[in-house]
């Protein structure tokens, strides 16, 4: 395929110098692009590979503008991350295959189940009874849809999503555990969209509820009961137990977990493999991460840790008698 860099300017804006009769054939990075390609800058700190880059056209900010110009053709937007984006998703779209059927022949739909005509469900896929698939939504192969649990307009599930599982609840009972049946459903809002292999647990009395445009990644675990709220991202294999409430406009970084019952409040974002044992109320950058060490030294830090409390005592009692 190729598209003429006055086709994109045309379509998405920007500023462009340079032959807008120019094909280009792929878009790649900086430091691999060819002369029928396009890349883009988004962070200054890597100018030096614009310098040396054998792209056709660059996407950069207007602070890079000149060294853009001084390598070849260029295409100044105000965000270029974002501009880069809006190039894949043009690009995506006329590369779309023909349309096949709507709901896939292998995919099996209950009858009792609401599917919008404009939605896609795709090869072996389950939506059972009660479910409802707004306008617009893809599911792609192999995702499941329990029973009454609602996915809102122009969401993506990517393969294997369990949407509407049994949460994980269970009374003890003289040593044995008592199923507590999860009477709730999941209530999925609009432009959301879910990784490949990611759960979302039933709630057990209310619903487990996700809110507009929320982004979830690949193999993430949510509990029963747990609330996100709009626009929050969460990258691969998080872990959300159940009740915990997340605000709007989070980011929780890649395996962090996230105690049950908790609240984060909005605009929160959580490092890599954070561990979140009590309520965030203040919105900022959280960390809980012990640093990778040499296995001897971190093993001697670790022990250290553990003493902390009787040197605090020491302490303590060393400035009462100062």
């Amino acid at each position: 395929m190729r598209l003429r860099l006055g086709d994109i300017v045309g379509s998405l804006g920007g500023e462009l110098h340079g032959d807008p009769g120019l094909a280009v054939q792929g878009l790649a990075p900086l430091e691999s692009a060819g002369p029928s390609e396009l890349s883009f800058l988004s962070n200054p700190r890597y100018q030096q590979q614009l310098a040396a880059s054998r792209a056709g056209c660059v996407i950069v900010g207007a602070s890079m503008r000149d060294a853009a110009l001084a390598r070849g053709a260029a295409i100044v937007a105000d965000d270029p991350y974002l501009y880069f984006a809006r190039v894949t998703q043009l690009w995506k779209s006329r590369l779309a295959p023909p349309a096949g059927p709507a709901v896939h022949p292998s995919a099996v739909v209950d009858p009792q189940a609401q599917v919008d005509p404009t939605a896609r469900i795709g090869p072996l896929c389950v939506i059972e009874r009660g479910a409802r698939i707004g306008a617009g939504t893809v599911l792609k192969s192999l995702v499941s849809v329990g029973e009454d649990c609602v996915v809102g307009a122009r969401c993506i599930l990517h393969p294997g999503v369990v949407i509407g599982a049994d949460g994980f609840g269970f009374a003890p009972r003289g040593g044995e555990w008592e199923k507590i049946e999860q009477l709730g459903a999941v209530r999925i809002g609009d432009d959301v969209e879910i990784g490949a292999n990611t759960c979302i647990d039933r709630g057990a009395l209310a619903d487990t509820v996700i809110e507009d445009g929320v982004k979830l990644d690949n193999l993430i675990q949510v509990g029963h009961n747990v609330r996100i709220g709009r626009h929050t991202a969460i990258a691969g294999c998080a872990g959300i137990a159940g009740s915990a409430t997340i605000g709007a406009h989070c980011t929780i970084g890649g395996s962090a977990g996230i105690l049950g019952h908790l609240t984060i409040a909005d605009h929160v974002h959580i490092s890599s493999f954070s561990l979140v044992t009590r309520s965030i109320r203040k919105p900022g950058h959280y960390t809980g991460v012990f640093p990778i060490d040499e296995n001897a030294a971190w093993e001697k830090n670790a022990a250290s840790l553990k003493q902390l409390a009787a040197l605090r005592d020491r302490v303590r009692t060393l400035e009462k008698k100062s």
